[in-house]
């Protein structure tokens, strides 16, 4: 039986852990790896826990309303200190494992945090560094202390709270909660500038489980696989939303190399995803189709009579025929990669190419496309099985509005859409309209059926010497399906013609050298004439989509891939194009040569020049 939603009015989330337990009881509430094998803990165990969490945070001094960090890879004590800090009135400020310590400060010093989760010595270091700049910050804990007497041990500020016998306490500050106060801050990753602390409410978030409840997404007997950081607003409601349905979550064993094997394992029925996943597993998947002409054929047989089912059509016998072979020869082995139970999984934070969606749908394992942002509690417009339509990001949500602006940006509003930039008034007064509506950035269009397509963002429009404007994001995510490709950048802003800077993925390109007798390293690789061949055949493949103005004319191969390290890319993975056009001018500039002088006219220039 689908329980029924609680309205975001009526309660905050301060309870979500406690009134899950009461809920849900024994229920599977997640599983995760421990000593090789995966351990479950329900509902109640979970409760429970959080409870006492909360009660050792109370102890420490943890006011209401005071602003608490965690500092973790995706695990289940980052999901326990977050509904601990919740039950004890706090709010959650999330930092990216992988950010430096710098950005840690950045994070923990403007928040103002009073407390921070570590994970272990490693991020623990990261706070040991900048400490003394952190003014407002009293207490570290640490998940894994390994000995650490510097910090708090998780288990012992457990250990603490087991002992409070009175919990009128945690009752009392949830009472004091409002819908209108913060659930979390969290900050952007930002492609330009500090990142902004993204004030949601408790009204935002539990927004999100109404939502679920209206269209069904995810039910009480779905397995999420969540391998997406939980400081993502998207993995973040996730999670939530898990405990408001009462499903269940596998978490992430944190190798990235094993998710393959790890879905295989655990056997997820849902997979929320940023679309790098997908694009490695299409490449994997396809990577032994000798007759890509056959694999087309097979592809839109599949989505034509996957079609026919949803409609409830009758199948031919000739179709069903030609799909049961199919099946045997490429759709259950492709489920099989994602551990055979998957009903569907969702894309988000970047775009995806319509090809690859329409391959994981003929082969069973819908990915659908949906579109969010931190600002709107990562949720927005999504795709589902019944309104389905490949190369938009679906239609907006219950109680989401979207429309375009007179230059094509789009706009929303909805109970999702957050309050205001932490303590930044002039930057919260730019993200809104006159009359309220929220400035996404991303340009876009709406077709007849209300179906959103979003074809890129404002600041990336690249204006050529001949006056035309270009989106980079699609001719680069078209390169990206390549196997061989990780990341391409399109440059051309007041230039004659786009040229490009390509990434390669070298889990794909140094196999394929070995087999040839060629260097098993990127930077001797990418000036072989055979390695630059394979790359522009690709590049011809993609460019033929595209009108003779908009395709790259020349591209060179960097030696290594970009980063978050680095700084090219984001903590989300989308790219931080400013810093890629500033750190490889020179190169980008060497593409053009001698050709800075010319005109508008010689936007026709092909790549044989």
């Amino acid at each position: 039986m689908v329980s029924e939603p609680v309205k975001p009015g009526q309660r905050t989330l301060a309870r979500a852990a406690a009134t899950a337990a009461e809920r849900f009881g024994d229920r599977v509430a997640l599983r995760h790896r421990e000593g090789g094998e995966w351990r479950e803990r329900t509902f109640a165990e979970v409760g429970e826990l959080a409870d006492e969490l909360a009660l050792g945070l109370v102890a420490l001094g943890l006011e209401p309303g005071d602003r608490a960090c965690i500092l973790a890879n995706t695990r289940p004590e980052w999901t326990f200190a977050s509904l601990a800090i919740s039950r004890a009135g706090g709010v959650v400020v999330p930092i990216y494992p992988s950010d430096s310590p710098e950005q840690c400060e950045w994070v923990a010093g403007n928040s103002e945090a009073r407390m921070i989760v570590c994970e272990d010595a490693s991020q623990l270091d990261k706070i040991a560094q900048v400490r003394g700049r952190l003014e407002r910050l009293e207490q570290v804990i640490v998940m894994d202390p390994d000995g650490n007497a510097s910090a708090t041990s998780l288990e012992g500020l457990r250990e603490r709270g087991r002992g409070v016998a009175d919990r009128s306490e945690l009752e009392l500050r949830c009472e004091e909660v409002s819908s209108d106060d913060p659930y979390t801050v969290i900050y952007t990753s930002g492609t330009t500038g500090p990142p902004k602390g993204v004030v949601l409410t408790h009204g935002n978030c539990a927004s999100v489980g109404v939502i679920d409840h209206e269209i069904g997404f995810v039910t009480e007997e779905d397995v999420s696989y969540l391998y997406l950081p939980l400081a993502h607003a998207f993995a973040l409601m996730v999670q939530l939303a898990t405990f408001e349905i009462g499903g269940s979550i596998v978490y992430f064993g944190g190798d990235t190399k094993r998710i393959v094997a790890e879905l295989q394992e655990t056997k997820p029925t849902y997979l929320p995803s940023v679309p790098r996943i997908f694009e490695k597993i299409y490449a994997l998947a396809t990577a032994a189709a000798e007759d890509e002409g056959r694999l087309r054929q097979a592809v839109e047989l599949g989505v034509r009579v996957r079609r026919m089912q949803q409609r409830g059509e009758e199948v031919t016998d000739g179709l069903r025929g030609a799909f049961e072979e199919a099946d045997d020869a490429l759709y259950r082995n492709v489920r099989g990669l994602f551990g055979g139970e998957v009903k569907y999984a969702v894309s988000g934070a970047a775009p995806i190419a319509a090809e690859i969606l329409e391959f994981f749908y003929a082969c069973g394992v819908p990915v659908l496309e949906g579109w969010g942002m931190t600002e709107t509690a990562g949720v927005g417009c999504v795709n589902t099985l019944g309104q389905l339509r490949f190369g938009t990001v679906g239609q907006p949500l219950p109680g989401v509005e979207v429309k375009l602006a007179d230059d094509g940006e789009v706009l929303t509003t909805g109970p999702n859409v957050f309050r205001e930039y932490w303590r930044d008034p002039e930057a919260t007064r730019e993200a809104f309209t006159a009359d309220g509506w929220l400035r996404t950035g991303d340009l876009g269009s709406i077709d007849e059926d209300g179906f959103v397509s979003i074809t890129g963002r404002k600041k990336d429009i690249i204006i050529t010497a001949g006056g035309k404007n270009l989106t980079p994001a699609n001719l680069e995510n078209d390169l990206r399906q390549s196997r061989w490709i990780s990341h391409a950048v399109m440059y051309g802003d007041r230039r004659p013609y786009p040229v490009a800077l390509i990434t390669l993925d070298s889990e794909e390109i140094l196999p394929w050298a070995l087999e040839r007798g060629l260097p098993d390293d990127l930077p001797s690789l990418i000036g072989r004439g055979e390695v630059r061949d394979l790359i522009q055949a690709e590049l011809d493949r993609a460019n033929a989509k595209y009108a003779q103005v908009e395709q790259i004319k020349k591209f060179e191969l960097l030696d290594h891939d970009f980063s978050q390290e680095s700084g090219e890319l984001t903590a989300t993975q989308k790219l931080r194009r400013n810093v890629v056009t500033e750190r490889y001018a020179d190169l980008l500039e060497q593409m053009y040569g001698d050709e800075r002088g010319r005109g508008p006219d010689d936007d026709r220039t092909t790549a044989s020049e």
